[in-house]
This record gives structure tokens, C-alpha cells and sequence, in this order.
């Protein structure tokens, strides 16, 4: 049983590729940090993105592995992020918006505080072919949506 895929599967066509990022961003305790990095993109056959990135930031070196593909029993699309910086595996979820730039990834995971956990948002926003903006945020305790992360991602 291969699965054949669709035109939701084809949207990743467009962040296959090297990409050079810059990640600003601001934590709830309001310190501030700047990481640099590579990415590469690749289809693991025509469902799936795998994302591999390495970067430095001021407490050392990092990589991570994010995989997004689409799910057509669930009607949304679906991946992974996982960081060697990080204990939690995200799991993630979303809708593409209706212009087809903007998808939203919905996930949950542990909270700024350490008491609990939260939600969390993972935007990828496409500006042209060549650029890419990545966004996170986390809903705080009163539902309003915090962003801590913008990343500019440009095709090298």
C-alpha cells in the first residue's frame, strides 16, 4: 500500500533546498538571544519534508530533525520536531491558511515556568521562493498567543 502524493503534499516543494537562518529570540524572562545556522530540506518520496538543521547560540552547539508531511485521514498536516537541546519530542499539527502561505503547526509542550506544559505555535510563513520566516509562540496563562522566535530562513 504506497501512498501517492496529493496537492497538500506538494506545498513542500517550495522549502526543499540549503538554507541559511538567523533566529531572534526573546524569552519570557525577557533575555534575548541570536542563533545562526544551516538547514537542508529534502522529500523522503513526495510525503514527507525532513528539515536537518545545526546552529550555534551562546550556550553551544545544537541540530535538530523536523519532519512534516500531510495526513488526508485527519485532513491536516502533521510532523515532528525533536532538538538536541531539548528532552520533549513535538508533535505538531495544522491547517494551511487559505492564501497557501501561512501554515500553522499546533503543539504542546512544556512550559517556560517548568510547572506543566502549554501550547505552542510553529508558524512557516512564505515570503517568495527564496525566503522563508519561521515563528514561534506559546499561549500564556490569560490565552494570549507570546512570539519568542522569528527566524529568517534564506536559500544559499
Amino acid at each position: 500500500m504506497f501512498a501517492k502524493p496529493q496537492t497538500e503534499h506538494q506545498w513542500f516543494d517550495q522549502l526543499v533546498g540549503h538554507w541559511s537562518f538567523v533566529h531572534d529570540c526573546i524569552m519570557p524572562d525577557g533575555s534575548k538571544s541570536m542563533n545562526s545556522g544551516t538547514m537542508d530540506c529534502r522529500s523522503l518520496g513526495g510525503l514527507w519534508l525532513i528539515c536537518e538543521s545545526k546552529g550555534q547560540s551562546s550556550e553551544g552547539d545544537w541540530v535538530s530533525v523536523m519532519t512534516l508531511g500531510f495526513d488526508p485521514a485527519q485532513s491536516s498536516y502533521v510532523g515532528t520536531f525533536v532538538g538536541s537541546m531539548m528532552t520533549n519530542l513535538w508533535l505538531y499539527k495544522g491547517i494551511l491558511d487559505s492564501n497557501g502561505k501561512r501554515l500553522p503547526l499546533e503543539t504542546v509542550g512544556p512550559s517556560f515556568t517548568g510547572k506543566g506544559f502549554c501550547k505552542y505555535r510553529d508558524t512557516i510563513e512564505l515570503v517568495d521562493k527564496d525566503t522563508w520566516i519561521l515563528t514561534s509562540a506559546y499561549e500564556s496563562e490569560d490565552g494570549d498567543w507570546v512570539q519568542f522566535l522569528s527566524a529568517k530562513h534564506t536559500r544559499i
